[in-house]
């Protein structure tokens, strides 16, 4: 008996020929674009409850029987015979297209907008006014806050009509031609989701809502919507906002005499600069030739009309008038007159502030307000600044737009208390509810991207596991997926991600481009500096991208392959936000590896319970789910006190970068327990020696200057021994 044959019986041996279909067979985001951009594909039931018509009846019966066709061995392709499913699918592209040149007087009924929302897993929902909010009664004995269910008349589901093409935008919501051939130009046939369900609403209201006009109770009056949109991560929302916008500015200027001038008329705001610049780009390309002018704030201008609307307030007395000469002397530097503004929170507020402290200029030509990214904009970190340009947003026409991939109940009931509050101090008594728009299951990571968790035990774990993604040969343990060039690194804190960047900046070889492959990015950097590397790393320039949370917002890489999170985030609205930027578009293929030690068992099982979810939503059965149930029992649950701490300050151990916690005190568990270095502990301790005897030489050299001077005995025990490791 051959002894090979025995120890190799359980090997698979596979040709090189094999491996190189496998290989190109494997579906990655950078391969180009998608196809389908839409995320949810389920089939669209015929049987329950649609209304058929007598014309059709005929047909639906003959379909049902196969029909022999005669075969052409000298036809083409397009002609060759097809199967009983591809000739399904012609009939139900052909039955959309037909449905989406439907006019105002052939609307499609509820019941197939609502089948047809189904499948796209499409919910639209009316928000109950603020005073119809839940209360919360409290208990006697067990001192807890219980709240009353709230009744099916507060929150109304509607069926609005759903967007099929691009083209209905022209033909049935009346965009203007030349922006209808700038979405042609720039490849856009069919609409996501969120496109689907917004763009109808914003566009024409009274046509989408068609029957539920009444239920709308004032969405349908020409005046437009305030409207919460949840979609995920890389699903349009950019789009979907800035169609309207452009639109509406259009009309408008379309009964303008002077249709050269630009009035401020809509404010995108976002919290990145990055995300800022790439809403003015994508806004730009939208609005070409249409002469509308996008303009992205910047640190230093002033927006004209700002001032000049106080100016022109009447006033009494000599002195009034004699300031507004003043400030008309004055040279104003303001934005290049833009009917669009896109800005970040703090450089707006900050152009609109005043002599009089807590008080900012007014725009009351503003109309459209849109908040991308909403839940961090109303987050404690931005909320007084958001609010406070919402604030002087007086227009009484002022309708807004919020977008994010995650919004919690607490951001939704502030959004909705603010513009109800807003209605009331305006003394607008007629108003639209607030339309909540949720694609897929909310706050859950894109379904079409594969997830993994990897336990690394301790930091020099998770620098080798990160070392072997580096390399093009890693595979994942299945054989097939593997994390390939460009992806990004996501760290806690700024001080980690230039470590690790100074670790890794001779790993990638001479030959692959060697240092100039990997680069850093974070918010310490200049604007220009940042610039610079979002536009390598854009042109393919940079393989491998090390930042921070700056970049897991909004920010479109259209190509990326994956996404490492070298450090646990924050929150499982981050690892949404972290992991959507793979997988833009539709795309397949994408990988989010999430590098994880000892410190950060009992923060994981939130990101868990997301993966399980997003694992659900894409179809895995329960046997060949990653996330099994035994694993999500394990995890242990945080408490709120520990959520909200590592939201606020990341894991403890951490906090401070490279070894020091919270207030510069060192981590638990040893000195530089969490530096990032593959340095020796007694290199490191030479090191620090060294730099402490240059430390105390240059201490004990200003006290003996200071003796000097002051004729004072010299202080005792001022040698300095150096640092410990």
């Amino acid at each position: 008996m051959d002894i090979l044959k025995i120890l190799s019986r359980s090997t698979k041996h596979v040709n090189k020929s094999t491996r190189e279909k496998d290989a190109s067979s494997v579906k990655l985001p950078s391969a180009g674009n998608s196809s389908n951009p839409q995320l949810y594909h389920d089939a669209v039931p015929n049987s329950r409850g649609m209304k058929r018509k007598r014309d059709a009846e005929q047909d639906d019966e003959n379909s049902r029987e196969p029909v022999e066709e005669a075969v052409n061995f000298f036809a083409t392709k397009s002609s060759a015979p097809k199967s009983s499913s591809q000739h399904s699918a012609e009939q139900s592209m052909k039955a959309q297209e037909k449905d989406s040149t439907a006019t105002p007087a052939n609307l499609l009924d509820e019941e197939e907008c609502r089948q047809l929302l189904r499948s796209h897993r499409l919910k639209v929902t009316l928000l109950p006014p603020s005073n119809t909010t839940a209360k919360k009664v409290k208990k006697s004995k067990k001192n807890k806050t219980t709240t009353k269910p709230k009744t099916k008349d507060e929150y109304t589901q509607v069926y609005p009509q759903p967007l099929m093409t691009f083209r209905d935008l022209r033909t049935t919501y009346g965009i203007s031609g030349r922006m209808a051939t700038n979405l042609a130009e720039q490849g856009y046939k069919i609409p996501t989701e969120v496109q689907m369900g917004s763009l109808p609403l914003l566009l024409k209201p009274e046509f989408a809502l068609g029957t539920s006009s009444e239920e709308a109770e004032g969405a349908g009056k020409g005046k437009g919507l305030d409207l919460l949109a949840v979609a995920p991560t890389g699903s349009g929302k950019t789009l979907a906002f800035l169609i309207p916008a452009v639109n509406q500015i259009m009309q408008r200027r379309r009964t303008e005499k002077d249709k050269d001038e630009h009035v401020l008329q809509a404010v995108v705001i976002a919290p990145t600069k990055e995300l800022a610049s790439q809403i003015v780009n994508e806004a730009k390309k939208l609005s070409l030739g249409t002469g509308v002018k996008v303009v992205g704030m910047r640190k230093g201008l002033k927006i004209i009309g700002a001032l000049d609307v106080e100016a022109g307030a009447e006033s009494s007395s000599e002195d009034d008038e004699e300031e507004e000469e003043e400030l008309s002397k004055k040279p104003v530097q303001g934005v290049a007159k833009a009917d669009i503004l896109v800005t970040t929170p703090g450089l707006l507020l900050s152009a609109l502030s005043s002599d009089v402290p807590e008080k900012h200029h007014p725009l009351p030509t503003v109309q459209t307000l849109v908040l991308d990214e909403a839940d961090v904009l109303l987050d404690p970190l931005f909320r007084d600044q958001t609010l406070g340009i919402w604030e002087a947003c007086t227009n009484p026409d002022l309708r807004v737009t919020l977008w994010s991939a995650t919004m919690g109940s607490n951001i939704e009931a502030l959004a909705s208390s603010t513009i109800y509050s807003r209605r009331t101090k305006l003394g607008i008594e007629e108003g639209s509810r607030i339309v909540r728009l949720v694609v897929g299951l909310k706050d859950s990571a894109i379904p079409n991207i594969t997830h993994r968790l990897t336990y690394a035990a301790t930091e020099p774990g998770k620098l080798i596991a990160l070392r072997q993604l580096l390399h093009p040969t890693a595979k994942s343990a299945d054989g097939t997926l593997s994390l390939r060039p460009p992806f990004l690194v996501f760290t806690q804190t700024i001080p980690r991600a230039v470590a690790l960047h100074a670790e890794l900046l001779y790993d990638i070889p001479a030959e692959a481009g060697g240092s100039s492959r990997i680069a850093v990015l974070h918010s310490d950097l200049s604007d220009s500096a940042r610039s610079q590397v979002m536009t390598r790393f854009r042109n393919g320039e940079i393989w491998v991208l090390i930042t921070t949370d700056i970049l897991s917002r909004g920010v479109d890489f259209r190509g990326i392959n994956g996404v490492v999170n070298y450090d646990v985030p924050n929150s499982g609205a981050a690892y949404i936000h972290r992991v959507g930027r793979t997988g833009r578009a539709g795309r397949d293929g994408g990988v989010a590896v999430t590098l994880y030690t000892k410190e950060d068992i009992p923060y994981m099982k939130n990101i868990a319970n997301i993966i399980a979810a997003s694992e659900k939503q894409a179809g895995k059965p329960a046997s060949e789910a990653s996330m099994q149930k035994w694993l999500l029992d394990a995890l242990p649950k945080p408490s709120k006190e520990e959520k909200k701490k590592l939201k606020m300050y990341g894991v403890e151990a951490r906090r401070g970068g490279l070894g020091a916690g919270k207030e510069g005190k060192e981590a638990k568990g040893g000195k530089g327990r969490m530096q990032i270095s593959t340095k020796s502990g007694y290199e490191r301790k030479l090191e620090n020696n060294r730099k402490g005897a240059i430390q105390g030489s240059r201490r004990r050299k200003q006290e003996f200057e200071r003796e000097d001077r002051i004729e004072q005995p010299a202080a005792e025990d001022t040698e300095w021994g150096g640092i410990d490791e």
